[in-house]
């Protein structure tokens, strides 16, 4: 029996219903009844694997189209665009030891990943994009492999954001998210 943490069977959860509520039905609605109706035909709205990487990655003019792109189709509709931003940045190679084409190919396909066994992480120097615990600083993370070069030690005032933890702990046992007061 494949035992599933309780880290990615939230991570999961909250994927789930982030998709469910970026996803609009374009005729009719549901009555407020028990039973979802699938039977319409629905249109993506949104994306946000990666936090931030749509933001700085995809020019205002092809936000809409990149969010309703599906993951596979978008290395070949976007890459050229996200060599182009990293060349702009100045950008050779990360700690991870991607060069533009590799990083750039990591990128543009904007899903989150999750890893069924071991650590869970957005990255910890070994683990790299085998989950996300809410705790992983994902700005931070971003800005180091784009800008802290091939040791992550290059151009420091550009690797972090500077807010390291969330401003309340987390809870310990479901739902896990702070309480907003």
């Amino acid at each position: 029996m494949l035992r599933i943490n309780n880290k990615i069977s939230f991570s999961f959860l909250i994927t789930a219903a982030l998709f469910m509520a970026s996803c609009k039905k374009d005729h009719g609605n549901n009555n407020g009844g028990d039973s979802f109706d699938t039977s319409g035909v629905f249109t993506q709205q949104d994306q946000m694997g990666r936090p931030a990487i749509n933001t700085v990655f995809v020019g205002a003019d092809r936000k809409n189209e990149f969010n309703m792109t599906t993951p596979s189709a978008m290395s070949a509709a976007f890459k050229a665009d996200f060599l182009a931003k990293l060349s702009a940045f100045g950008y050779t190679q990360n700690a991870l030891g991607q060069n533009a084409d590799a990083f750039g190919g990591l990128l543009v396909t904007d899903v989150l990943n999750a890893k069924l066994s071991g650590k869970t992480t957005f990255f910890d120097g070994t683990n790299v994009l085998t989950g996300r615990d809410l705790a992983d600083d994902v700005i931070d993370t971003e800005l180091l492999l784009i800008f802290g070069g091939s040791t992550g030690a290059s151009n420091p005032g550009l690797t972090s954001d500077h807010i390291n933890s969330n401003d309340k702990a987390f809870l310990t046992t479901f739902p896990y998210l702070a309480s907003p007061f």
